[in-house]
């Protein structure tokens, strides 16, 4: 009998934790490489598979008004782990789905080691290999050898551009009598998600003076030669500012929908918002307010906020450079490296944006590749749903000379059929969410 050969996995993030599960759920042994911790990131602090870096948030759980929110529910209807375990690991967070990292890391780690399809093997690659089943999953901080060998094999330099971490404070030093905890526009169904933020407001003169020191303040600087470029949905918050002394008063600092319960009567001008970070509710992250500014004069300008006065911090923010591929021109539809078609890419390597299209690509690039090693006919979801729209985008829709990474959005779909009157754009959303939604049940099927 003909061994069934095995999917080799390089990368154990929300891509490689994915495709590694879907890959295995499907009767493909798996081997799922990670180079942590014995190599460690500048971001990640342990071990785990599916470690969250930059936030604790998948975003708006909406999936009839919201293409993340559809993505979320393409990925429930296909078994994914991702979603399950952020599911299992909720925290209250409005209208989105905020999830307690660690504890949503843990749960992932164990279910893929006890796994009996999966077998985990630690170690970092610095090469691509030759022959074999694999999917390349190492993410946006892809260690320097692997990228210099990816570099080589497609004769370009890989893209990249610079994303930021917010910094983390311990729920006992925030003084809860400047603070107050309230939802936007008291959104949500239960008391817990009504109060799922916690809000410190500012007045004109605290916000002014705030702005002018977050652009006074030292930055990190880059190395010579380095041009500092941007994701637009995980801007700097002092590079928001350096825009116009406004702009973050009708950013993360926007004080609409909210009311000053120890002084009802006054309107903030701005207010700053913290998301729980953890079950326990000892964590909170400083909402929007990803940061390149040196590690002291964080904690002397965060403590102008306030309520935040004497806060303790768990996580300072901090910025680091991603590594992402020009999909457009290396991979085809099937997500694989033309040059060597026996290796695949996943997950924000591939130039999408954020966790769940990160483990989205994850989840399809683990099935196609099981598909293929079964002898299965398959194809990648159709291009109405959430996921088929990201890999149309990134692997041929998007202008090559001008590609950058990509949060899913309603404007990567086909346009709905307008003939007998124009939609408003929550009708418009609606339609594509019922399209995508019979597509992506049927490529299920």
């Amino acid at each position: 009998m003909t061994q069934t050969p095995e999917l080799h996995i390089v990368g154990g993030g929300m891509a490689g934790s994915e495709a590694a599960w879907q890959a295995a759920e499907a009767g493909v042994k798996v081997v799922l490489h990670e180079m942590r911790p014995a190599t460690g990131t500048f971001a990640h602090r342990t071990g785990d598979f599916a470690e969250m870096v930059c936030s604790n948030s998948f975003r708006s759980d909406d999936d009839e008004n919201n293409a993340v929110g559809l993505l979320h529910w393409e990925m429930r209807a296909a078994n994914g782990l991702i979603m399950a375990m952020a599911d299992a690991h909720a925290l209250p967070a409005g209208g989105a789905l905020a999830v307690d990292r660690e504890a949503f890391a843990a749960g992932v780690t164990e279910r893929l080691r006890a796994h009996p399809g999966i077998r985990s093997e630690p170690g970092e690659f610095t090469e691509l290999p030759d022959d074999g089943h694999w999917i390349i999953a190492t993410g946006p901080l892809t260690s320097g050898a692997l990228a210099q060998a990816i570099r080589q094999e497609t004769g370009a330099e890989a893209l990249a551009f610079f994303d930021a971490i917010a910094p983390i404070v311990h729920f006992d030093s925030i003084d809860l009598s400047k603070a107050w905890f309230q939802s936007r526009y008291d959104k949500g169904e239960t008391e817990a998600e009504r109060t799922a933020y916690l809000n410190c407001p500012m007045d004109r003169a605290q916000y002014e003076a705030f702005i002018d020191a977050l652009i006074a303040a030292p930055k990190t600087e880059f190395r010579e030669g380095e041009t500092a470029q941007y994701f637009d949905g995980c801007l700097p918050i002092e590079v928001m500012a350096e825009r116009g002394r406004e702009t973050l008063r009708h950013g993360p600092m926007k004080p609409v929908g909210l009311t000053n319960p120890h002084q009802p009567d006054v309107k903030p001008h701005a207010v700053v918002q913290l998301r729980r970070d953890n079950a326990l509710g000892t964590l909170y992250n400083i909402v929007g307010f990803q940061t390149k500014m040196k590690y002291g004069a964080q904690t002397e300008v965060f403590r102008m906020i306030p309520g935040l006065e004497n806060a303790s911090f768990a996580r300072l923010g901090g910025i680091h450079r991603n590594t992402f591929i020009n999909s457009p021109t290396l991979l085809d539809a099937q997500m694989r490296l033309r040059t060597k078609p026996h290796i695949r890419f996943a997950g924000q390597i591939t130039g999408v944006e954020g966790y769940v299209e990160s483990a989205a690509m994850g989840l399809v690039a683990g099935r196609l590749a099981a598909a293929e090693i079964l002898g299965q006919p398959a194809g990648p979801p159709p291009r109405e749903t959430a996921m088929g729209a990201l890999i149309a985008h990134i692997t041929g829709d998007a202008e090559a000379r001008t590609f950058q990474p990509m949060n899913v959005n309603f404007g990567l779909f086909p346009p709905i059929d307008s003939r007998g009157g124009r939609r408003g754009r929550r009708e418009r959303y609606r339609a594509y969410t019922e399209r995508a939604k019979a597509a992506f049940s049927e490529w299920l099927g």
